[in-house]
């Protein structure tokens, strides 16, 4: 039997510009900076036992540190039903143009739009897998 993990503690985002993706990760998402890497990166509180880390796209070679990655990505952030109409309006207050809205067909939806970097990023509610 192999052994067991708890889950997804971390996820990266590789930016151009660390403080800008982590003002915008704060103000859309209020997410705090819990971890300051000086221009390499930085770490956020994503949720209860989540981390989103920002590091800066080549910030990390100069260490060799194999963390560094480039490209848009995708990384989707889980929200309760009765939050997708109000996180449709904060999007829009903030200017934030939604690219996708997706119904799936057990019944969850996803709103899809993108990070000063161009990421990917989704908010689903349940019911996007069998097991959410």
């Amino acid at each position: 039997m192999h052994p067991r993990t708890e889950g997804i503690l971390e996820s990266s985002l590789y930016v151009g510009d660390v403080a800008r993706s982590a003002r915008f990760y704060e103000k859309i998402f209020g997410f705090p900076v819990i971890g300051d890497f000086g221009e390499r990166g930085c770490a956020m509180k994503a949720g209860s036992h989540q981390v989103l880390l920002l590091f800066r796209e080549g910030g990390s070679t100069a260490i060799q540190s194999p963390h560094d990655g480039g490209g848009e990505l995708h990384i989707a952030f889980a929200i309760r039903a009765e939050e997708l109409a109000p996180w449709e309006e904060w999007l829009a207050e903030n200017e934030i143009s939604v690219e996708e809205k997706r119904k799936w067909e057990l019944g969850g939806q996803s709103l899809y739009f993108r990070d000063p970097d161009r990421h990917l990023i989704e908010i689903a509610t349940p019911g996007v897998w069998s097991i959410y």
